[in-house]
């Protein structure tokens, strides 16, 4: 299956925390990073007194199904010390299941595409920088998405 994974940071060396895991995700016996976004800078989604995010998105493929890859991500949250204080806080690392594969998933763990993407530049950008004719599922086309964003903020590194 070919899933599209965002991931994001803030704190404790934004750039580090998603190399490391990338590298937690490539090392999953089940899970293989085939596609990588360049970094993107961007400010919180609240605007809150907090640090510019770091975000990518990544594409692979894999055997788990979904709720069994959103555990994946879960747990490498946990072993970089993910905190869930209040909802768009300051996190050391998020990886979010963007898409999986054209499921369609609303679960009370896991709802697929992401509810939230097609108001995220910082997730849109970077996906359609890795697969530019992407079609996301229910949602349409990422390009059609992307203009109907406010992408002033966005910043490529």
């Amino acid at each position: 299956m070919l899933a599209y994974i965002g991931l994001g940071s803030n704190l404790n060396n934004p750039k580090k925390q998603i190399k490391d895991a990338l590298i937690a995700l490539n090392t999953e016996a089940d899970v293989k990073v085939v596609g990588l976004s360049s970094l993107y800078q961007s400010p919180p989604i609240d605007n809150t007194n907090q640090p510019d995010y770091i975000n990518a998105v990544c594409e692979v493929h894999t055997h788990l199904t979904a709720l069994e890859l959103l555990f994946v991500c879960q747990n490498i949250e946990t072993a970089q010390h993910r905190v869930r204080e209040k909802k768009w806080g300051a996190r050391t690392i998020d990886l979010d299941i963007i898409t999986y594969g054209v499921q369609v998933i609303a679960s009370k763990q896991l709802i697929v595409p992401h509810p939230e993407m097609m108001n995220r530049a910082f997730v849109l950008v970077p996906l359609a920088e890795i697969e530019p004719d992407f079609k996301v599922p229910v949602l349409g086309h990422i390009q059609e998405l992307i203009e109907k964003v406010d992408t002033s903020t966005l910043i490529k590194l």
